[in-house]
């Protein structure tokens, strides 16, 4: 599978089979959210957020190419990400794109 941020592939025409997406909402133990939020108060990378956020994309990616799979997709073009927070120490994470197959 082929995965682009782009509307096209070079070298290959496209025939689009449809929208596809992947999404997750993850959180972090309270315990972890707590040393972050110590974390806040004197400054630094959050690195379990950062952790969480990058297994979120990872999870929501994995979720898109499966439904794109399912289409009898060849690669999904056009991807973006958007994320947004639900509660506290919990955010949502979508990965979409448009489904295609090579001609």
């Amino acid at each position: 599978m082929i995965l682009v941020n782009t509307d096209y592939i070079s070298g290959k025409e496209l025939e689009m089979l449809g929208l596809v997406k992947g999404s997750t909402i993850q959180s972090k133990n309270i315990g972890r959210d707590f040393t972050q939020g110590l974390k806040t108060i004197v400054g630094g990378e959050l690195t379990a957020y950062n952790d969480m956020m990058n297994d979120a994309r990872a999870l929501a990616t994995k979720r898109m190419v499966a439904e794109a799979e399912a289409l009898g997709a060849d690669a999904i073009v056009n991807i973006r990400y958007a994320s947004s927070a639900i509660v506290q120490g919990a955010a949502e994470v979508i990965a979409y794109g448009t489904a295609v197959s090579f001609k």
